[in-house]
């Protein structure tokens, strides 16, 4: 198991990565990238029962499914940083004929995909399928899937609910990545969520709450999730996240949703972001 601090410390450095693939690139979606960045650190560098030399059948292994698609950023350095395939291949992030695509896909092969995503609203119902082939094959490990809250405005989330409560898929830990923003502005401008626990505990899943940026408190309530699983009802972290979380001007607004930082405003963020496991080389 790896520490808090080290794994802050890998937070820190998937950080800078998430920064420099959008500058690079000039395109993408660093805000949400920023926001989940410890949670997905703490999966993979210390939850998941995984193996990066990829089985895209996942046996015997948990899996992990991203169902807001748009936040590749966080997603590829993670999966870099963790062995999937090199680090240097992060500077391709968006450009044409990268496997690094805006979006996760799978037609090019790249390890720790296993479904292509960023339509909103299927991630969840792809999770449950790959949770119902597990337990036909007498498989114990466990599904996860991080949604967006902006998500849950979309109604096949909900079919997915209520169909995961019906049919007991409790080996499903869903995440929801609660920073009450979207790309056209609060949540509560567009459609407002209203009382989201409520709505998940009368769908009959085991609720469960979560701040997001504090990595002690990601690896204590994974855990208790994780015990959660096996009773029958399935998982749902509702994670608070700040937007933009460890870049100061990028922090708490939907602005940078779907923004790349500036050479200037790139050299302000890496200012305020230690390099810990050294950076990806540039593209030449």
């Amino acid at each position: 198991m790896a520490s808090i601090q080290e794994l802050e410390r890998i937070a820190s450095q998937v950080r800078r990565d998430i920064i420099r693939q959008t500058h690079y690139a000039a395109s993408g979606h660093p805000g949400g990238s920023l926001g989940c960045t410890d949670l997905l650190v703490a999966l993979y560098f210390d939850v998941l029962k995984h193996d990066p030399s990829f089985n895209m059948s996942g046996k015997e292994e948990d899996m992990f499914f991203l169902s807001n698609g748009h936040i590749s950023p966080v997603w590829y350095s993670v999966l870099a940083r963790s062995g999937y395939f090199p680090v240097e291949e992060l500077n391709t992030f968006r450009q044409i004929d990268s496997r690094l695509q805006g979006h996760p896909a799978t037609h090019e092969g790249l390890p720790g995909i296993r479904v292509a995503s960023g339509s909103l609203g299927q991630g969840l119902s792809i999770a449950i399928g790959a949770a119902l082939a597990k337990k036909l094959n007498k498989d114990d490990s466990t599904i996860y899937c991080l949604c967006g809250d902006g998500e849950l405005q979309e109604g096949q989330i909900w079919e997915a609910v209520l169909f995961a409560n019906h049919h007991k898929v409790d080996n499903l830990i869903a995440i929801v990545d609660w920073n009450g923003q979207q790309i056209d502005g609060p949540n509560d401008d567009v459609i407002t969520l209203g009382d989201l626990p409520a709505k998940w505990d009368a769908f009959g899943w085991t609720v469960l709450h979560m701040n997001g940026n504090d990595m002690r408190e990601v690896i204590d309530v994974l855990a208790k999730a994780k015990a959660a699983t096996g009773s029958g009802q399935p998982v749902v972290i509702l994670m608070k996240t700040e937007m933009g979380y460890g870049v100061d001007f990028m922090q708490g607004t939907h602005k940078w949703h779907g923004k790349a930082p500036n050479a200037e405003q790139t050299e302000q963020a890496l200012a305020q972001l230690e390099e810990t496991l050294g950076d990806f080389p540039e593209r030449q």
